[in-house]
């Protein structure tokens, strides 16, 4: 019988969550105001079970051979469900959490933290305020992991050229940026967040469940962004043969999608738009 029983804790959104899965002895389902945030397994930790985490972890398997370390830093941290992810799938990887609900890493770290030894280290701090500081070094990460949402939308000082540049300015020149992105048609965000990192970066993707992609329901899509070409071909079929399929759009294609849609200035930003009722709740 599972004795676990649910924590709750006011954090700087509203209310979170850690309810523990039945099924698996040492996993927690990370929710704030009732919608998912992330799924740890503490002995599993290369089990993703959301989709748009799913995602995010097969641009990582295509980044580099497998098992070799990378420099990272994650914006938002949640229950840290990529951080353990890339701990277990490339030991001896180097990687900085930045989360700027301090109550949400307290909670974290009291009932699900991470191994001393698993090279991830915590920052509570907001992620364009890190990125900007001297904590940053320019050109010191491989890769950078943006999922930051305040509530269930993406603030909107991460949207913006300048925080793409900023965003730019730690990756090494080979770096590759992704982001957790949240939209439905006629996907007015989507796309001008596609013109914004069109102005920093040569090359981009965007990855997402095809039903989202023809604006039949809100949903998640990760952007890929680097000044490199992406090895889309292998992204395209480990997306497609997934548990939850998904289809990758770049070039022309992603260009037609984004369309006549303007970069992004942080006098007219905007956070992105409110989930309808029910997208991504759950019970």
């Amino acid at each position: 019988m599972d004795e676990r029983i649910p924590v709750t804790r006011p954090v700087a959104h509203g209310t979170a969550k850690l309810l523990p899965d039945v099924d698996r002895k040492r996993a927690w389902l990370l929710t704030v105001n009732d919608a998912p945030q992330s799924y740890v397994d503490l002995d599993a930790p290369t089990q993703l079970e959301f989709e748009y985490a799913r995602r995010l972890g097969h641009v990582l398997d295509t980044l580099a051979e497998p098992g070799r370390p990378l420099d990272v830093l994650h914006l938002g941290g949640g229950a840290l469900t990529m951080p353990r992810y890339l701990a277990a799938t490339r030991p001896g990887s180097r990687q900085d959490v930045v989360e700027a609900d301090r109550g949400l890493i307290d909670l974290i770290n009291e009932h699900v933290p991470v191994p001393d030894d698993a090279g991830i280290r915590l920052h509570a701090a907001d992620a364009r305020a890190w990125l900007e500081s001297e904590g940053a070094a320019a050109d010191s990460v491989d890769v950078l992991i943006a999922d930051v949402f305040g509530g269930s939308r993406v603030p909107a000082h991460l949207t913006s050229v300048a925080y793409a540049r900023a965003a730019e300015r730690v990756l090494r020149g080979d770096g590759v940026y992704l982001a957790n992105l949240a939209d439905t048609a006629p996907f007015a965000f989507l796309r001008s967040q596609l013109a914004t990192f069109s102005t920093v970066f040569e090359e981009l993707a965007l990855i997402a469940e095809p039903g989202v992609l023809r604006g039949r329901r809100f949903g998640n899509a990760i952007l890929v962004a680097a000044h490199h070409p992406v090895d889309t071909a292998t992204l395209a079929r480990r997306t497609a043969s997934d548990a939850f399929p998904a289809r990758i759009e770049h070039g022309s294609a992603l260009r037609d999608f984004m369309g006549d849609a303007q970069p992004v200035r942080d006098e007219n930003a905007v956070p992105s738009p409110e989930p309808p009722d029910g997208a991504f709740s759950i019970g």
